[in-house]
């Protein structure tokens, strides 16, 4: 989880809380590198082990494996590119979830309105859930549950800031 305060989307609105969440990548590109070199030499030598032995239809397969680990982390890695960005401000929470194909959804809710609920403590399953108006958004559901609730607790002392502030008239 990575909490900062990012810009908000409008200029003219302060920013209370702000947060962008983003999946724990936890094999960095070099390690990567490592994996699939390690994985295509051992294939490599078990293929030309196979061929000798006169079972040379094997090297088809042990290639095939290879590029099939390949592709699926490069898919998992695509996947990781989702960002979830929570904006706080005194009228508005704005939840603006960027999947890995770069499409936009965003949330609106009212801080005075808003719940936020998540199991105390939380397992694997726990949901951090935003409830206002018979509405539930469930967010940040790729953060470990220590995280999550971390967020939920932030996010409660943020509005509790704002329920205390006095209205403008």
């Amino acid at each position: 989880m990575n909490v900062q305060t990012p810009a908000p989307s409008d200029p003219e609105k302060k920013l209370v809380f702000g947060a962008e969440l983003v999946p724990h990548r936890s094999l960095p590109p070099q390690g990567f590198l490592l994996l699939m070199t390690t994985i295509g030499v051992i294939s490599f030598g078990a293929g030309i082990a196979f061929y000798l032995a006169g079972a040379w239809p094997v090297v088809g397969f042990l290639g095939l494996d290879v590029l099939l680990i390949y592709l699926a982390f490069r898919i998992n890695y695509r996947r990781g590119d989702l960002r979830e960005i929570l904006e706080l401000t005194r009228d508005d929470l704005l939840v603006r979830r960027i999947d890995h194909r770069g499409r936009e959804t965003s949330w609106h809710f009212q801080p005075y309105w808003l719940q936020v609920v998540i199991d105390d403590p939380p397992d694997h399953h726990s949901q951090l859930l935003l409830t206002s108006h018979g509405r539930s958004l469930a967010v940040g559901s790729f953060l470990a549950p220590e995280e999550r609730l971390d967020l939920a607790q932030a996010l409660r002392r943020a509005l509790g800031e704002i329920r205390c502030l006095p209205r403008p008239v």
